[in-house]
């Protein structure tokens, strides 16, 4: 059983006894106390001890020196007397381990010999010694050039009961390398990959056997980059229904550390039972980044990574990667020139899609309690010539739509409107010709420039009774635009259906299940309440 390990920074004994209650309650295993500064000669050794025999869960004690990356910076005579006595305990209770870093391990005999006789290992001749040695090693820079000579220098210590490598990513594929580690088996491991690029290694660290995993109490409270937090490694990434089989998805971008997509599909998942876990990953813009990444993972067959939804400025990189691989296009995705869903079918053949389309169209439709095929003939404006105007001015078009494209730079949506038969005028001719559909794709009226509309009140007189207005800005939830067309009497659609509706068709590709669209609405307005984007 992989353990969800809470490291708690020690200040004082009942502060820390606190922290740990609070883990535990919180569903963690095991806690580590790092004791870097609570230790003597500032401290008794005897706090350390009581510390150990009073903690509410089995722990770890690490007294880490800051040429590892730690807060002691005492002599080393101090620190062997801690360990020598915490080793020993107090009243016959010892932490469950034991953490040194190898390279004390390997540069003291002293070290060793104090070592041997508090830690469990197979020429111990005391009985009553039950504590586990850790030997570790962490790189805060990059992955080290000797991690094998490492990894096999700890396998090989006799006294060492668990294998602990820690080092910063640089990129998603160290987070293989992490896992081939683990799945060696050479003895209990322990391999994280730190920064946002090694968060997977983390999460995904009881799928592949991992001995434990850290996760801190909050945000605040952290060791190490990239931690998690207990609360997101449970009800985020759902850690307690991860198996060795659990199909991998994620969203890529740069940067996507406030996706929202995380909670969106790890709460679909949560909600029909599927055996998923979906991640955000982090790679660099340049095509030979995107494809060496993706590649990596989809090939690493033990990962069992299945899709990823795609997002700025990866969606042009994934039509791309898709052809190289022999894989199948989308015809719509192939004319709009960009892709935001990879899927990996059964078979292990690729396929690139793009959801925005069918969330744009499904959204008027079921406005105006209409199919796909009744769009024909209806008027539409699409406000702007970027990706989102393109995949619209796509989609309604292919349905028999008269589409007119609005755009500041004329020139722009004379380009994108020739592509799709359609009609291009200024943006300042808004206002003159009504329609039956009006699509905002500008930014005008996001956050923080939330009063800004592209439909200004001498321009309004397009707006009433039976017009649909879509808005595809989602923060706010009601622009400006939407709520002067609601008071004319129109239908008005905002940004979160749009998003809700191509996250609800990843959904559906990747799972062959219904979306359970309710629940992606309530996710995304509990994000968008906090203030998340």
């Amino acid at each position: 059983m992989t353990r969800l390990t809470v490291p708690i920074t020690v200040h004082d004994r009942p502060s820390a006894l606190a922290d740990a209650a609070r883990a535990a309650e919180m569903g963690a295993d095991l806690v580590e106390y790092r004791v870097d500064t609570f230790c003597p000669p500032e401290v008794d050794v005897v706090e350390v001890q009581k510390l150990v025999a009073e903690s509410p869960l089995p722990c770890i004690v690490t007294c880490r020196p800051t040429w590892e990356g730690g807060a002691y910076d005492g002599d080393d005579m101090h620190r062997l007397d801690l360990i020598e006595a915490v080793g020993n305990g107090l009243d016959g209770v010892t932490p469950a381990y034991l953490d040194v870093e190898l390279k004390a391990y390997e540069s003291s005999a002293e070290l060793r010999e104090k070592l041997g006789l508090v830690v469990d290992h197979n020429n111990q001749s005391r009985p009553d010694v039950s504590t586990g040695l850790i030997l570790s090693s962490h790189d805060f820079v990059t992955q080290p050039a000797d991690l094998d000579r490492k990894l096999m220098a700890m396998a090989e210590a006799e006294a060492c009961r668990v294998i602990k490598l820690a080092w910063r990513a640089r990129s998603l594929r160290d987070n293989l390398e992490a896992f081939e580690i683990v799945r060696r088996k050479l003895k209990p491991t322990i391999a994280l990959c730190m920064g946002d690029e090694g968060l997977a290694s983390r999460v995904l660290a009881k799928k592949f056997g991992a001995l434990l995993t850290f996760a801190a109490l909050d945000p605040a409270q952290g060791t190490a980059p990239g931690q998690p937090t207990v609360r997101d490694l449970k009800e985020l990434y759902r850690w307690d229904a991860i198996r060795e089989d659990t199909a991998v998805y994620g969203v890529i971008g740069y940067p996507v550390g406030h996706s929202m997509s995380p909670a969106f599909h790890n709460a679909g998942f949560d909600e029909t039972g599927y055996n998923g876990v979906y991640l955000p990953m982090p790679i660099p813009p340049e095509y030979d980044h995107f494809k060496a990444t993706v590649l990596s993972w989809l090939e690493y067959e033990p990962l069992h990574f299945r899709g990823a939804s795609v997002t700025i400025p990866h969606k042009a990189n994934l039509l791309r990667f898709v052809e190289e691989q022999g894989g199948e296009i989308e015809p719509l995705a192939a004319t709009i020139g960009a892709a935001n869903t990879l899927t990996k079918r059964d078979d292990g053949s690729l396929y690139a899609s793009n959801t925005d389309y069918a969330a744009l169209l499904d959204a008027v439709c079921d406005a105006l309690s209409i199919g796909r095929d009744q769009l024909a003939g209806k008027t539409l404006g699409v406000l702007g010539a970027g990706g989102a105007a393109r995949a619209a001015v796509a989609a309604f078009a292919q349905y028999g739509c008269k589409v007119t494209v609005y755009n500041r730079t004329l020139d722009k949506a004379q380009a994108l409107a020739e592509q799709f038969d359609a009609t291009a005028k200024p943006m300042d001719e808004l206002g003159e010709t009504s329609y039956d559909i009006l699509i905002n794709c500008t930014p005008l009226g996001m956050f923080p420039q939330t009063d800004a509309t592209p439909l200004p009140p001498e321009k309004q007189s397009i707006l009433g009774p039976g017009v649909v207005v879509f808005d595809t800005i989602y923060n706010p939830l009601e622009t400006i635009l939407l709520r002067d067309a609601k008071a004319t009497g129109c239908l008005t659609i905002n940004g979160a259906e749009m998003f809700v509706r191509q996250g609800a068709a990843q959904f559906e590709l990747w799972t062959k299940q219904t979306p359970p669209l309710e629940v992606f609405r309530q996710v995304l307005l509990e994000k968008l309440s906090a203030g998340e984007e």
